[in-house]
């Protein structure tokens, strides 16, 4: 929490700012001697409101269905959803509508793989609602409830119109909180048959098999007059129908004949295996070994990728990767149909039946060694985006739209590191990674307990490895975590284990990180002067290190001490050297806390005017990076200094813009505002 200033006042929130210091790994990796490559970040807004995939360019048939289903959406229908076996073409079909309806929904097209197929890590409603408002708000910090987010999701699409394809939904529950305001449409697509109120269900079968022999003959003509023959063996599903024509138009010495007796060999082989499965093991079949081991290998990818990602998976990340012969490899793969390919984004995906199929095919260790390379490679994405974020700027933004599209994949890598750290020495030491790097990217996407989890996994993990900077490291930031939940003795533990070892181990850095975070515990304890001492000490390291970035922390946190005991001019100077620091260096976050808390004192002070220039520039900060609890401070405070002035509409509007903001995020400053709200409503004039 920051300071209480004055009557109603909330302090700068320097929780996220300068009260304490994200402690990073730094340098290379953690525990192992790894070459690092550097990972572009794509430009943020890259049709942000206009996500919908390309649709298929020989999509063939479905005549009667699409004339169904442009008939529920255009009456006046918000909600239309297909359902069917994996394999039929639901996402397919989905796109060519979403396409011919997309003219009339301008104002956003969103689109989602909900994942509802995969055997793990379907994508959770509040995963997919983040995702959403973040094409509106890619700096957005939000709440975790899924209720808030709803709420925001909902207002933001609220006298719009806005298209949302649902794709790969699980169940009810994962849809429900997806739909958007009426004047709004959602299609969904599922394998499982669902009900949902104002749903139109339209099941979807095989092709006619006059329209699979169509498909057949547009991507391998040379199917002549057995093209009706393979459609009968491929079950009329689309998916294999393409893996048919993928293998007969790429292998010209493969005849039809010779196609159709393979494709039985094995069905007879693997006699669990559906028409889909069957064109899968055969398409697979064809590649040569080297590139059936890598096509298998990318089954441990829970999401999209792209080229880079494979690579590492590939070749583990032990030399630069090679672009062209990656490229040319996955390139293979396509040709036979066995991953798809998203010209836009230039990002690579299995189907899931291919992804399972895939899967089935890996060997246990090779399975493993996927998993650890996987993993490896996204702490190195997290730490570029995290790199990219500290350069401010427009930086900020691309820092987090790269963690953002790379999510599930760090999600999938962190789980499976913390799941195998006890047994697994190279787990362990990713485990370590996944909390040393990446700080300010998690602090803006991840709640503090989710920040407690990872970095308790980490601190088991670097004890396990003997690593003892990196426990050091994880205690800091686990100290500042905890001061962040309310519990200042732990922290304060936490943060003189972290303070000792650091100096056992000569890391002066460290030392000065630990010092302010020890400072940060004593000052939430009331204990000022104590704090100052602390400070003071950090302070001093962090200039003999050239330091500017922890110079500042200092800096600011030696102002907020000073504010409180009441020495508010001295605190003002601390203010301006923080101030002049943060944008030398480019700190956005860092200059909106110190603007907030300038405006704080000058309030304090009577200078109400002078004060509401400094929030008004914090608030336009903290709204470009997407700091919520930064926005509801100064936005608070704002109106707190507009009803002293005398400005009551003023106070009021802003006032209600703090409290929505303060509840949504569960601030416990939340009933204070919502109070005295209440008290200026009734003595404002009838």
């Amino acid at each position: 929490m920051g300071e209480t200033a004055g009557p109603g006042r909330v302090g700068g929130d320097y929780v996220s700012g300068d009260q304490h210091v994200h402690q990073t790994a730094g340098g290379d990796i953690v525990g192992r001697d790894k070459l690092t490559h550097n990972y572009a970040a794509a430009p943020v807004g890259v049709a942000a409101l206009r996500q919908l995939p390309a649709p298929l360019a020989d999509f063939t048939g479905r005549a009667e269905e699409l004339k169904e289903l442009r008939a529920a959406a255009g009456a006046g229908g918000a909600l239309v959803g297909l359902h069917g076996p994996g394999g039929v073409g639901k996402t397919a079909l989905a796109l060519v509508l979403a396409h011919e309806l997309k003219a009339g929904y301008l104002d956003a097209q969103l689109y989602v793989d909900l994942r509802g197929a995969a055997e793990q890590a379907p994508l959770t409603p509040e995963e997919a609602l983040a995702g959403f408002i973040r094409a509106f708000a890619p700096t957005a910090r939000l709440p975790e409830g899924r209720a808030e987010l709803q709420a925001i999701y909902r207002s933001l699409l609220a006298d719009g119109r806005a298209l949302v394809l649902l794709d790969n939904a699980r169940d009810r529950e994962q849809v429900e909180a997806l739909l958007p305001p009426p004047g709004c449409l959602a299609l969904v697509t599922s394998r499982q048959r669902f009900a949902l109120p104002g749903l139109a269900a339209h099941g979807l079968d095989t092709l006619p098999r006059v329209d699979s022999i169509t498909l057949l003959l547009k991507l391998a003509p040379r199917c002549g007059e057995h093209a009706a023959e393979i459609a009968a063996a491929c079950g009329d599903l689309p998916l294999a129908l393409r893996l048919a024509g993928g293998a007969l138009a790429e292998r010209p010495n493969l005849t039809p004949p010779g196609y159709l007796a393979r494709l039985g060999d094995e069905q007879r082989r693997f006699k669990e295996l559906d028409a889909v499965g069957a064109a899968l093991a055969l398409s697979e079949a064809l590649l040569p070994p080297d590139l059936q081991a890598r096509w298998r290998a990318l089954s441990v990818f829970p999401a999209d990728f792209d080229w880079r990602a494979a690579a590492a998976v590939w070749n583990g990340g032990d030399s630069p990767p090679d672009e062209a012969d990656t490229i040319d490899a996955l390139g293979e793969a396509l040709r036979y149909s066995l991953l798809e390919f998203d010209e836009v984004t230039s990002r690579y995906q299995l189907h899931d039946l291919a992804r399972a199929w895939a899967a089935t095919r890996l060997d246990e260790a090779a399975r493993e060694a996927g998993l650890w390379r996987h993993a490896a490679h996204y702490v190195q994405v997290m730490s570029q985006a995290d790199n990219q974020y500290k350069i401010g700027g427009e930086a900020v933004a691309q820092g987090l739209a790269l963690f953002d599209r790379e999510w599930p994949n760090i999600a999938a890598g962190q789980a499976w590191a913390a799941a195998h750290s006890r047994t697994i020495k190279q787990a362990a030491a990713v485990c370590n990674d996944y909390a040393g790097f990446g700080n300010f990217a998690r602090s803006l996407r991840h709640s503090p307990r989710q920040r407690l989890a990872w970095l308790t996994s980490a601190l088991a993990a670097a004890q396990q490895l003997g690593d003892q900077r990196a426990q050091a490291i994880h205690l800091g930031n686990l100290s500042a975590v905890t001061a962040d939940l309310g519990d200042q003795p732990h922290a304060i533990e936490l943060a003189g284990q972290a303070l000792s070892t650091f100096r056992a181990i000569g890391d002066r850095r460290g030392e000065g990180q630990a010092l302010g975070n020890l400072g940060l515990a004593y000052a939430n304890l009331g204990e000022r002067r104590r704090a100052i001492e602390f400070y003071e000490q950090q302070l001093v390291i962090m200039r003999e290190l050239g330091d500017k970035r922890g110079e500042g922390v200092a800096l600011g946190n030696l102002g907020n001490a000073y504010a409180n005991l009441g020495e508010r001019r001295r605190a003002i100077k601390f203010y301006r050297k923080r101030l002049s620091i943060a944008r030398e260096i480019g700190d956005r976050r860092g200059e909106g806390a110190v603007l907030g808390n300038l405006g704080n004192r000058y309030a304090e002070l009577g200078k109400g005017r002078r004060a509401l220039g400094y929030y008004r520039q914090a608030l336009e900060i903290c709204v470009a990076i997407g700091d919520r609890r930064a926005e509801a401070s100064n936005r608070w405070n704002i109106a707190v200094v507009s009803h002293e002035l005398g400005r009551q509409p003023a106070a009021l509007a802003e006032g209600e813009a703090a409290l929505a903001l303060f509840s949504a995020i569960e601030h416990p400053y939340t009933e204070n505002v919502r109070r005295q709200l209440a008290e200026w409503r009734g003595a404002a004039p009838a």
